[in-house]
């Protein structure tokens, strides 16, 4: 079977799975797993990863991560050697705790982040002890299931994982963003998956992209295309998180737009929302103050974009153009 391909890039999402060597058991007990979730968290801390849900199974784990610096290998190689080595000196063993290389899907933000996210998360019950169970017996389950991020999107309160830091407000901003209702949202489409059996499976693309038609043409013009090295995309590079004047001034660019119409107009204004959150790092209440709206005017502007994106091909061009001419600039 071929390799999947190691595809980077600034602001890129990856769905990641690795699983033991052989299928056994990565995790002998609790104390193990909250090891794997410490060396996790200071992994994500070390090279500036944004984790946004995750999953332990006996045997594998899963996660949807955002790498702004473009550097999913160099996270993964810190992460695995680090918990291998914890590993094998606990039990007093020696050789790959892991099958092979980790598993990386790029995953398009716009339209399938969400789903990942609830495929993830959906994990614990897919197994065959629970296929005669009902909806409502499995929605208890992944209730009661600890070694997930799960809970921390649907408890009606903010769940805030202590062991580990997830950024619950991207995939919550489609269900009306980080509040009760967003989470008790989020539980409802748990709750309808559960009914419907979601699986993307069938969604991945030569076992590394998830994505629409546009999305994974973008990624094969970008960073496949003849003569680039497929394991050394072009944009191969680490980045800090850009500044919000490097943005504003390439939106403006490439839309003709000034900086302070840009602060006024409507779609140019909405790109800018995103870009400064997605590759600028700034959050919504600090996007807010700078463009002059109240924060939850950023999340659902930024839903609106993602939602004319999927209708308007020149609109979703120019903010893959706009993203392009980002990834040159050296900070």
């Amino acid at each position: 079977m071929a390799r999947s391909l190691r595809i980077q890039y600034p602001g890129a999402f990856y769905h990641v799975m690795h699983r033991g060597n052989g299928g056994r058991e990565i995790f002998v007990d609790d104390v193990d797993r909250f090891s794997f979730l410490d060396f996790l968290a200071r992994s994500i801390d070390i090279y500036d990863i944004r984790l946004h849900c995750y999953v332990l199974m006996g045997n594998h784990f899963h996660l949807l991560v955002e790498t702004p610096r473009g550097n999913l290998s160099e996270f993964m190689r810190h992460f695995n050697i680090s918990y291998t080595a914890y590993f094998n000196k606990r039990h007093r063993r020696i050789g790959h705790l892991y099958q092979g290389r980790y598993k990386s899907v790029l995953v398009e933000q716009e339209s399938f982040l969400t789903m990942v996210s609830r495929y993830i998360h959906l994990n614990p019950v897919r197994i065959k002890t629970f296929q005669e169970a009902s909806v409502e017996e499995l929605m208890a389950y992944l209730h009661d299931y600890q070694w997930s991020s799960f809970n921390g999107y649907v408890e009606e309160e903010d769940g805030t994982d202590e062991r580990v830091n997830v950024c619950h407000e991207l995939v919550l901003e489609e269900y009306g963003g980080n509040t009760r209702e967003g989470r008790l949202a989020y539980r409802r489409q748990i709750f309808m998956d559960l009914a419907e059996n979601l699986d993307i499976k069938d969604k991945v693309v030569g076992q590394s992209i998830i994505g629409t038609e546009s999305f994974v043409r973008w990624i094969k013009n970008s960073f496949l295309s003849q003569g680039k090295d497929r394991e050394q995309p072009a944009v191969r590079k680490v980045y800090s998180r850009l500044a919000q004047g490097d943005i504003l001034a390439v939106i403006s660019a490439e839309t003709g737009v000034d900086l302070d119409q840009l602060k006024r107009r409507g779609v140019e204004r909405q790109i800018a929302m995103d870009l400064l959150y997605r590759l600028g790092g700034l959050k919504g209440v600090e996007i807010g103050r700078l463009l002059g709206v109240d924060y939850t005017t950023v999340s659902q502007s930024r839903k609106r974009l993602r939602e004319r994106r999927k209708k308007d091909a020149e609109l979703d061009a120019l903010v893959r153009r706009i993203e392009n001419k980002l990834s040159t600039i050296k900070i």
